[in-house]
């Protein structure tokens, strides 16, 4: 069954309720210039009323790896969501699973990282939240079983993706009701319709 993700979480009633429909990750913003960032701390207060089993995703942009590992071990971040064009040595500087993130401009592009699990998102200055998608015809006939999509999704248009074989999807402004807050019924139904796939 696919795996889902609810990206850009920023208080605790909207991840609870991702976690009671079934979200298996949750999505946290600790990129300051995002509409959805999040304060450490109060990642942390969400994360520790978490039930157990849930994924907890930090999404960085440029940092180093020594901030990335000192805010993960604060927070109880379980997986390190890379959003910039990372080199393997910085993911294995990161003491803990990395998730690199190819912002895709081309086909070609997602060839990178093939031979890890990675997240696969349009290009975009914003990085990511933009509601912008990617050509699925790119994912014909290409082994998707390492590539979690994102951009753009929703939940009229999730099942959409049916038959490629993708590991996940990741939903941010596609469950919104306005930037940061989710509207409860859309991650509801989002997740009912992935979880369908």
């Amino acid at each position: 069954m696919i795996r889902v993700k609810i990206c850009g979480i920023t208080n605790l009633q909207d991840a609870l309720y991702a976690v009671e429909c079934g979200a298996d990750a949750l999505g946290f913003v600790f990129y300051d210039r995002s509409p959805r960032y999040i304060d450490p701390k109060q990642a942390k207060q969400i994360i520790d009323k978490l039930p157990p089993f849930i994924e907890r995703v930090g999404l960085f942009v440029d940092e180093k790896a020594e901030t990335i590992n000192r805010i993960c071990q604060y927070a109880n971040i379980s997986l390190a969501q890379i959003h910039f064009d990372a080199k393997e040595e910085l993911l294995d500087a990161i003491d803990l699973k990395t998730l690199p993130v190819i912002r895709a401009k081309c086909i070609e592009d997602l060839e990178r990282f093939k031979d890890r699990y990675r997240l696969v998102d349009v290009y975009s200055e914003a990085f990511g939240g933009t509601g912008d998608r990617l050509d699925l015809s790119w994912f014909k006939n290409r082994d998707c079983s390492k590539m979690i999509l994102a951009g753009g999704l929703t939940p009229e248009n999730v099942e959409e993706i049916r038959g490629f074989g993708f590991y996940g999807v990741d939903v941010s402004s596609g469950v919104e009701a306005i930037k940061g807050k989710k509207d409860l019924q859309k991650v509801a139904r989002f997740i009912e319709n992935a979880k369908c796939i």
